[in-house]
C-alpha cells in the first residue's frame, strides 16, 4: 500500500506555556489541494512550520512520504517546497540569480540546474523578468518569484502559507490559476483565514481552531456541515410574513424585500408543500422556492464552537 503524502500523528506544540496545537492527527492521500483553514492565531502557521520543517514540534510525529522529519529531516525536506506568509527572497538579486541560489540550496544538480530554473521560470510567467532585481517587481510578480523557488527543485508537496495575502484581485485570480495548475502534478496545503479563498481554490479542507482539528472532509462535506433549516420563496403577489408563518411547518418568517421570504422549518417537505399549497389557493404567483445552504461563515462559526464546549 503506498505510503500517503503527509502523515501527521497526535502532532503538539508549544510556546513557553502556551500550547499554539494540540493532538493533532490527519493524512494526505494523494495530489490535490488541501485547505487548512482556521481563524488568525488558530495555530495553521505553527503546523505549517513544522510539517515544512521549519521548527520542531514539542510532541508528535510527521512523516512526508514514509520518512519521519525528526529522524531524516534532510531526506524529507527534499520532498518538500514552501513559501511562507513572507516570501523569501533577496531583492538585490535578480530573478534567475535567485532562482538559481535556491535551485542549489535544494541540490538540484548541476547538470540540471540551467534547465531546472529556465522550466520554473517559464511556469510561473517570469521568464520576461529574469534580469530584473527583484525588489522593482510588483507585489504579485514576487509572490510569483517565491511560488518558484517552492517548486524548483520539483517536491512532491508544496506549502502555501497565506499565498494571497495583500495581493490585489487580479493578482490573486493569477495566483490562484498557478496555484491549481502546480496541484495537477502534485500535492499542495494551502493555509488561509479566508473561507472564500477555501471555497475557490481547495479540493478538500482541514480547519484547525484554538489549536485542534475539528473538521476534515471534502469541500461538498464541509459546505454540507450544518444541515439547512430555511427556505428561500419569492412571489409576485406576495402576502404578509404575518400570513406565511400560520402556515404548516413553518417556525419562522424573515422578510426579504420584493415579494422575497427567508422561511425557517422544521420539515422541508411539509413546509414546501404548505407554501406551495396555499400559494396556489390564494393565487400568490409563487416564482421560487429553494432550500437554502448554510453560508461558508455560519458553517465557520459552529465549527469554531466545538473548541469551546
Amino acid at each position: 500500500m503506498e505510503e500517503p503524502v503527509v502523515k501527521v500523528e497526535r502532532l503538539s506544540h508549544r510556546y513557553s506555556i502556551q500550547w499554539a496545537v494540540r493532538d493533532i492527527n490527519f493524512e494526505i492521500p494523494s495530489k490535490g489541494i488541501y485547505g487548512l483553514l482556521g481563524s488568525n492565531g488558530a495555530g495553521k502557521s505553527t503546523t505549517m512550520n513544522i510539517i515544512s520543517g521549519v521548527i520542531k514540534q514539542t510532541e508528535g510525529n510527521v512523516f512526508i512520504k514514509g520518512i519521519d522529519t525528526r529522524k531524516n529531516p534532510v531526506r524529507a525536506k527534499r520532498l518538500i517546497g514552501f513559501l511562507p506568509q513572507k516570501p523569501p527572497l533577496y531583492g538585490d538579486l535578480t530573478v534567475e540569480e535567485y532562482l538559481t541560489h535556491t535551485a542549489r540550496l535544494r541540490w538540484v544538480a548541476s547538470s540540471r540546474l540551467r534547465s531546472a530554473v529556465e522550466d520554473v521560470m517559464d511556469r510561473c510567467g517570469i521568464m520576461h523578468f529574469r534580469k530584473r532585481l527583484i525588489k522593482n517587481l510588483s507585489g504579485g510578480y514576487q509572490q510569483r518569484v517565491g511560488i518558484a523557488q517552492a517548486i524548483v527543485h520539483e517536491p512532491e508537496l508544496v506549502i502555501f502559507d497565506e499565498p494571497t495575502n495583500g495581493l490585489d484581485p487580479n493578482q490573486i485570480m493569477e495566483v490562484r490559476h498557478l496555484i491549481k495548475d502546480i496541484a495537477e502534478e502534485r500535492t499542495v496545503i494551502l493555509s488561509t483565514h479566508i473561507l472564500t479563498e477555501v471555497q475557490a481554490i481547495c479540493d478538500s479542507i482541514m480547519m484547525i481552531e484554538e489549536g485542534h482539528l475539528v473538521f476534515m472532509g471534502t469541500m461538498e462535506e464541509f459546505d454540507n456541515y450544518i444541515t439547512p433549516n430555511s427556505l428561500y420563496v419569492s412571489f409576485v403577489d406576495a402576502p404578509t410574513a404575518e400570513t406565511i408563518a400560520r402556515l404548516d411547518g413553518v417556525q419562522g418568517v424573515e422578510e426579504l424585500g420584493q415579494g422575497r421570504f427567508r422561511v425557517r422549518f422544521a420539515d422541508a417537505q411539509e413546509t414546501t408543500d404548505a407554501i406551495v399549497r396555499e400559494s396556489v389557493a390564494q393565487e400568490w404567483r409563487l416564482s421560487e422556492i429553494r432550500v437554502e445552504k448554510s453560508s461558508l461563515d455560519n458553517i465557520f462559526a459552529e465549527l469554531s464552537k466545538k473548541t469551546k464546549k
